[in-house]
């Protein structure tokens, strides 16, 4: 199976184990993550004003790319997966946008027609869990193990459609499939503060605490996320530092289970 692939800035840079961990566990698997050429930052943010055009064109151009391939896009940072979900559905649903577009760059006409999936959902819905579980030969038993979605992944739930916003499972499903057991807890869909981090470190600090503290008492050994930015938030927050929680890449667990966490350089 071979998808096209959108790794972005920050797993290229600071996160670049999340891209290396991805890329080993998918050719385990029988999955070709092939980059987009000449991929350019997908803003990391949505603009939601009807009339920003311009930083939404590198976004439009990765989705006419993989159109042109005859394939799915597969992203993993949460903060590029939205972006890259909000667009194409702009772009479905918004002639007005779609012509604004093409007033810009004639060569971008673009109706959403490219399918836009998470590395999760390339797990369970081309591969299967219960194939990821055969493949899986250093199993993590007797780990507890707890998913932090954020808020990303899973809003606006019509929209993203990853998982169910208030009671989300997927990536519960995949943590049993490595043989861990997985623990969910309450703050696993909220948001760790996120880019409050740049005017209100101590807001942003005390979000992040909350998810820990969450975690913690539902006897949570391990916290997993998909998102960069949530990493840092959650493992520089005052919780983390004050706990022996670990805070992994779910990508990292993944290449753990399937024996090739050392497999390249990270």
């Amino acid at each position: 199976m071979v998808f096209c692939y959108f790794p972005g800035c920050t797993l290229s840079t600071t996160a670049a184990k999340m891209d290396n961990y991805a890329r080993l566990s998918a050719r385990a698997l029988g999955v070709t993550l092939e980059d987009i050429p000449e991929w350019e930052c997908c803003g990391a943010v949505f603009p939601l004003g009807t009339d920003e055009i311009a930083p939404k064109l590198s976004v439009i151009r990765a989705l006419l790319h993989a159109k042109k391939m005859n394939r799915a896009l597969v992203t993993l940072c949460s903060a590029c997966h939205h972006v890259f979900k909000q667009v194409n559905n702009q772009a479905s649903n918004d002639a007005d946008f779609r012509a604004a577009v093409v007033a810009y760059d004639s060569a971008l006409d673009y109706a959403g027609d490219t399918q836009v999936l998470h590395f999760a959902e390339v797990l369970k819905l081309y591969i299967g869990f219960d194939n990821v579980k055969n493949k899986v030969v250093n199993p993590l038993s007797g780990r507890k193990i707890g998913a932090y979605y954020g808020c990303m992944l899973l809003r606006p739930g019509k929209i993203m459609q990853f998982d169910d916003p208030e009671n989300p499972s997927i990536l519960e499903d995949l943590i049993r499939a490595l043989g861990a057991e997985a623990v969910p807890f309450p703050y696993r869909n909220e948001c760790c503060g996120g880019y409050r981090a740049l005017k209100d470190k101590n807001k942003t600090a005390k979000m992040s605490e909350n998810v820990i503290n969450s975690a913690i008492k539902k006897g949570v050994g391990e916290i997993v996320t998909a998102c960069p930015l949530c990493e840092y938030n959650i493992r520089k927050s005052v919780g983390s530092e004050n706990s022996d929680i670990p805070v992994l890449y779910l990508t990292e667990i993944l290449a753990e289970a399937l024996g090739v966490k050392g497999d390249g350089h990270v």
